[in-house]
């Protein structure tokens, strides 16, 4: 057994002492009532220090994250985070703040809040922003109540309807749903772009507006959002945009200029804080001049938001500064293209033609299928890969394909690195027409192979089991 199958409990040995509490000099609390007590004596686990520091240390060695490795994450934007933003946000002037505190003594913390939403509403042609939203699911969902301020407002009850693209973010229909409104799906065409002709008829009195993400989630821009902005304000709907995929536009297209009217931002995407494990996150909302009252005035979320996470993005930004920003962009879309072209021989790539940040591959060309052996699927190369190191693309999404690997490298990640990205995805892709038992069995190198992912999240195992 290697040292970090071990759990605490297996390492316990009795009499064993980590540290000493000292004394208490305070008098003995009230005896809790048995009806709260145990029924049986709470088991602790006896282990010296150098235990504990070495188990929790070789814990965290098993996570993967953007400080260990190349995480193409397609649709996530996992970045590398700048250390300043840590510094910069381990301030004692703000780290120290309590969202209770006088409203003298917060004047540092408004001030950031005042630039960013200058900053955030020069990079996208919004007029203003609430940083209220905790999350990218939590500002579409706050983006769509001020969807529906404004209808009412105008009295306009009947527009219950959203539009949302067939290869839109699973969070646009859920968050809709949430928000009470009915999801009217528009489909994509061969060339993974909306279908105008098919968005036409669907365009009624009921429509609130259209959810999108531009570029969407194949990594294409959408080349008609014009004509589409056109035909949604003709009938008196909204323009929301999905800020997901944000990170090739900066410095180069502003949603605003596109015919956006309400759009949220992930700033643990696009603007580098961390991300991962369920937060913290942020999801900033910006709104076109004519629905700033629609902001809603009963706040989504405690106080203003995670602070920390909007510090961070604000020193990312002043790090750039407006030149830099730009080059964001650039590079993301050329780290795209250039696996996207290296990789194409061996991988189906079911749209051709010039990528934004990210890219579809549609599976294995050869997965090595005979004579009754089933070929390496999607799942089998996104398994192979932790052997090489990698984490794995975002897979089996978006929908409109079945083998679906979406690819997202960045713009932080070096030539080098992307290189032995693709070195690795030829390997595996030589590896699955030689032999696809290979990938089947994959991973082979890490503490955990391949455990059954359904009922792990079905019934997972919460607290240690004594055998």
């Amino acid at each position: 057994m290697k040292y970090y199958d071990k759990l605490v409990f297996e390492l316990s040995r009795e009499g064993r002492t980590g540290y000493s509490l000292p004394a208490n000099p305070y008098p003995a609390a009230p005896e809790v009532p048995s009806a709260l007590r145990r029924g049986v004596p709470l088991r602790l686990p006896e282990v010296s220090e150098p235990d504990v520091v070495r188990h929790y240390t070789n814990l965290s060695q098993m996570n993967f994250g953007v400080d260990t490795g190349f995480y193409p994450l397609g649709s996530c934007t996992m970045k590398y985070n700048p250390k300043i933003n840590e510094e910069m946000a381990g301030l004692a002037g703000f780290a120290g703040l309590h969202p209770l505190m006088h409203a003298g003594l917060t004047k540092g913390a408004n001030k950031v809040y005042q630039e960013m939403n200058k900053a955030l509403a020069a990079i996208t042609g919004m007029y203003t922003f609430t940083f209220d939203p905790c999350a990218g699911a939590h500002g579409e969902l706050t983006g769509l109540m001020i969807m529906r301020q404004y209808h009412m407002n105008r009295g306009d009850f009947k527009r219950t309807k959203v539009i949302v693209p067939d290869s839109a973010h699973g969070t646009n229909p859920a968050s809709a749903a949430v928000c009470g409104l009915e999801v009217v799906e528009v489909k994509s065409l061969e060339n993974g772009r909306i279908d105008v002709e098919a968005l036409k008829p669907l365009l009624t009195d009921e429509v609130a507006g259209i959810m999108m993400t531009n570029p969407n989630t194949l990594g294409l821009f959408e080349t008609e959002i014009k004509t589409i902005a056109q035909l949604v304000h003709g009938i008196g709907g909204l323009l929301y945009y999905d800020g997901a995929n944000m990170n090739p536009l900066m410095g180069m297209v502003r949603p605003g200029d596109m015919g956006f009217d309400i759009m949220h931002l992930n700033l643990h995407k696009t603007f580098s804080t961390p991300h991962g494990g369920g937060g913290p996150g942020s999801g900033p909302v910006g709104v076109a001049q004519r629905l700033e009252d629609c902001i809603p005035d009963l706040r989504v979320s405690g106080f203003h938001g995670n602070f920390g996470v909007i510090l961070r993005a604000y020193a990312y930004i002043l790090s750039l500064g407006r030149q830099h920003l730009r080059k964001v962009g650039q590079y993301s879309v050329l780290s795209a293209n250039y696996i996207k072209e290296c990789l194409k021989d061996l991988y189906k790539l079911p749209i051709e033609g010039v990528c934004k940040h990210e890219f579809v591959f549609d599976g294995l060309i050869n997965d090595g299928a005979h004579d009754g052996v089933p070929g390496a699927t999607t799942l089998d190369v996104a398994k192979r890969l932790l052997d090489y190191g990698f984490h794995a693309p975002t897979i089996y999404f978006p929908l409109l394909f079945h083998q679906a690997l979406m690819i997202e490298p960045t713009e932080t990640e070096s030539k080098e690195t992307i290189d032995a990205f693709i070195d690795a995805m030829r390997k595996i892709a030589a590896e699955a027409a030689r032999d696809p038992e290979i990938l089947h069995g994959a991973p082979h190198n890490t503490p955990i192979s391949r455990p059954d992912e359904t009922t792990a999240a079905r019934n997972p195992i919460l607290k240690y089991q004594e055998n």
